[in-house]
């Protein structure tokens, strides 16, 4: 097993999971308390439209994939803080319009063959040095965010009418969490791909949430989790040659039933 460690894209993969996989299952905790599900599913949908304008303007992936990220986060911001009863019709329309304008910029680029399947899907093991830097940022401004402003997250997660009462900026810090999930969906399509992102996000999370009582364990665990079921994932699609976004994936659905099928156990013996 460890003689592929000797390949320095394995190595590549194997990191890039770590950093992908534990900030995944942080961001993840933040946006299933404060249920944003849908919200980082659609910005994770819309941020096809910044991989079809790297690829048309010759741009580095993640610098279109985030910035087209991050709009489509503000702007879903702005608007469901205003018409939170329109929220379903926005967010769906953001989707749709994000992988229309990826989708014609791809069409447009002349003479662009590569397979679009990898941005889908993931492409773990074609992770690149400047991918890993990328992806290391990310973590550190997540870990930074996290520690600095964790009372004022816990405040707004689980109450934030009486988080707004105390002066705590409830409108920044939602509109911080939407960002800096749209910049974790971004880096996690590296691995997983924007269509399975969001079960990275919150298979680890759901696990967490029913095994903890706290807000700072159960971001602990899910990024734990998330992490293991990345290399072993990672592992099995090298072995089998299976597309690794997907084996990932199922991984984290096995350890979900593993994890349900131990608590129904353990709930009939207590009976």
């Amino acid at each position: 097993m460890m003689e592929i460690l000797h390949y320095d894209f394995m190595q590549n993969a194997l990191l890039a999971g770590l950093l992908v996989s534990f900030a995944a299952g942080i961001i993840g905790s933040l946006i299933v308390v404060n249920r944003m599900v849908f919200l980082a599913g659609g910005i994770a949908h819309s941020s096809y439209g910044g991989i079809g304008m790297a690829i048309y303007f010759g741009w580095p992936i993640f610098f279109g994939a985030s910035l087209f990220a991050v709009g489509a986060a503000l702007l879903i911001a702005a608007f469901t803080l205003r018409r939170r009863h329109r929220t379903d019709s926005f967010i769906g329309l953001v989707w749709a319009v994000g992988m229309a304008i990826g989708v014609i910029f791809v069409d447009l680029t002349p003479g662009y063959n590569t397979d679009l399947m990898s941005y889908l899907f993931g492409s773990i093991l074609a992770v690149s040095h400047s991918d890993l830097r990328f992806m290391g940022l990310l973590l550190l401004l997540i870990l930074f965010a996290v520690h600095r402003w964790y009372r004022e997250i816990l405040a707004v997660s689980y109450d934030s009418d009486y988080a707004a009462l105390r002066g705590i900026p409830t409108r920044s810090v939602y509109t911080a969490l939407l960002v800096l999930s749209a910049l974790t969906v971004v880096v996690a399509i590296k691995v997983v791909g924007l269509i399975l992102v969001i079960a990275l996000m919150t298979i680890p999370t759901y696990i967490a949430e029913r095994s903890t009582h706290t807000l700072y364990t159960m971001i602990l665990l899910s990024g734990l989790l998330a992490t293991l079921f990345t290399l072993v994932g990672l592992f099995f699609s090298y072995y089998y040659d299976l597309t690794s976004g997907a084996t990932i994936i199922l991984t984290a659905a096995a350890g979900l039933g593993l994890h349900t099928l131990i608590r129904w156990i353990t709930a009939r013996v207590k009976n």
